[in-house]
């Protein structure tokens, strides 16, 4: 009888004690089952262009450096620096007083000898001189004439005309200087239009034609500018592996500039159904990358396959579909099958 009651007071605090640790270990799954400070992100379908970034150079669509055909001594200088020139101006004159004192001796001797031709052409016709006579003043006269033209070739060189519209650089000469056929004289620039060249990985070979459009931006300026593929090289290059592009740019800026860098963007293809997620709501792993979606009120770890990057977002090609929420912040302190509850979503 004595053990009656003390075998009845263990039985009620092992009952107490049971009950006790599970409603602790009730209270404390309670507390790690949910949390309430997350954020969630409803995926919807989206536009996105697909681009790749390459380096490009501005260069000018026309580019000449100006050196005389002859040497001399410069007597004339027309080279007004970063001024506009039209085509055909006379830019510098080397003298040439010699050569003209030859032409004019030149033309003399073919006045006098075409007169004497004529003469014997009459003759020729009453057989008052042979034709041997008149065989030698006719080729003597087209000798003198051939010279004349060979000495006006000569004074042609003398002057240096703008070979077409464009803006002169800074001169390199002043009035008499001597100079050769191997001095610079300066610069001259079409400025009309621009040249933008710039290479493009192997892959991508394919999608850059005559016509093709891209978009490029400068230092120092945030505007995006277009230009339009004219010609490509034949191949790719063997040591870079990229080929060569150039497109002509139209635009006119103050930081349109021959040899400024430009960022080309160069639009591959366009996804009018892209799902986009910001990068935060990715969970990193060696191999794969998974992102947590709240199905049924709870956490499922979805293994996904990303695709376009942008600012901020990432492009998923495979594992979720639209309307799926899924988990941006307190990724870390979920796990599988954890009671979601969102505190935003966006």
């Amino acid at each position: 009888m004595c053990k009656s009651p003390l075998l009845n007071l263990f039985l009620v605090l092992l009952f107490v004690s049971f009950a006790s640790c599970s409603g602790g270990k009730k209270k404390q799954g309670k507390e790690t089952a949910s949390i309430s400070f997350i954020e969630g992100y409803v995926v919807t379908p989206s536009v996105v262009d697909e681009t790749i970034g390459i380096s490009g150079t501005l260069k000018p669509f026309e580019e000449t450096v100006l050196m005389p055909e002859m040497p001399g001594r410069v007597v004339m200088v027309n080279l007004p620096e970063g001024q506009l020139v039209k085509k055909g101006t006379m830019l510098l004159k080397i003298f040439d007083g010699d050569l003209q004192a030859q032409l004019k001796k030149a033309q003399t001797q073919y006045e006098i000898g075409k007169q004497i031709l004529d003469r014997q052409t009459e003759l020729l016709k009453v057989d008052g001189i042979s034709q041997v006579e008149y065989d030698q003043q006719e080729l003597q006269v087209t000798s003198i004439l051939n010279d004349i033209d060979l000495l006006k070739a000569q004074i042609s060189k003398t002057a240096i005309l703008a070979p077409y519209d464009g803006v002169i650089g800074l001169r390199n000469i002043s009035l008499g200087a001597q100079v050769t056929q191997s001095t610079p004289i300066a610069t001259i620039r079409e400025s009309d239009k621009l040249k933008l060249d710039f290479s493009v990985p192997g892959k991508y070979s394919s999608m850059i034609h005559k016509g093709t459009k891209v978009r490029f931006s400068v230092e120092g300026d945030e505007k995006k500018y277009d230009a339009e593929v004219m010609a490509t090289e034949e191949g790719i290059d063997l040591n870079t592996r990229n080929l060569k592009a150039r497109a002509i740019v139209e635009a006119h800026a103050p930081t349109l500039t021959p040899g400024a860098y430009a960022s080309v963007e160069l639009r591959l293809s366009e996804n009018r159904n892209a799902l986009m997620i910001p990068t935060q709501a990715i969970i990193m792993k060696e191999r794969s990358k998974s992102v947590i979606v709240s199905r049924g009120g709870k956490a499922v770890f979805v293994p996904i396959q990303t695709g376009v990057r942008k600012a901020g977002t990432l492009e998923v090609i495979k594992g979720l579909s639209a309307g799926d929420t899924v988990v941006v912040t307190g990724v870390l302190f979920i796990k599988p099958d954890m009671e979601l509850t969102f505190a935003k979503i966006k």
